[in-house]
Parts: C-alpha cells; structure tokens; sequence
C-alpha cells in the first residue's frame, strides 16, 4: 500500500487532476454570479424616496459642475483640526 502513493502519478498527477477538475466546478460558480445578476434593475429614485434617500437628477452633477465648486476652493491656507477618538468622548450628564 505504501508504494502505491509513492508512485510519480499518485503523488503529483492525482493532485494536478483534482485540481483541474475541481477547479472547473470553482469557475462555473464564479461566472454564474455574472449571468444571476444581470438583469437586476438599478435603483430608481421613487424607491429611493421610500428609503429617505433623496437621489439627483442624471443631468444635475456633471464633472463640470464640480469642478467649478472645487476651483473657487482656498486649499493653501488650511488648519490641521484633530478629530475626536471614539473613547474621548465626552458623557453627557
């Protein structure tokens, strides 16, 4: 029994042959999540509102728009404010 594993392809074609077939089965659950949730609606905003989330319009933010609020921006002159840790904080009595 012993020389039985001690074969060439027990010891490294069994393994590598487990691995290929198995790692089939792997790749089929992995590519079947991209077929599963294809067809999966984006949010619209009437369901959003439902939630309390207000979404904006698709036109409403451009790259542009954003730009023009980050331009007018003074970001040489800024001060360092350290935030709170969560076990500074301060108990209200």
């Amino acid at each position: 029994m012993a020389s039985f594993f001690n074969r060439k392809i027990v010891k490294f074609g069994l393994p590598f042959m487990m691995l290929i077939v198995g790692g089939s089965f792997g790749l089929k659950e992995f590519t079947q999540l991209r077929y599963q949730f294809r067809n999966v609606s984006p949010v619209t905003p009437e369901y959003a509102k439902k939630y309390g989330i207000e979404m904006k319009k698709p036109g409403e933010v451009t790259l542009e728009k954003e730009y023009e609020k980050i331009k007018n921006l003074d970001i040489d002159n800024w001060e360092q404010v350290r935030g709170p840790r969560p076990w500074e904080e301060k108990i209200e009595s």
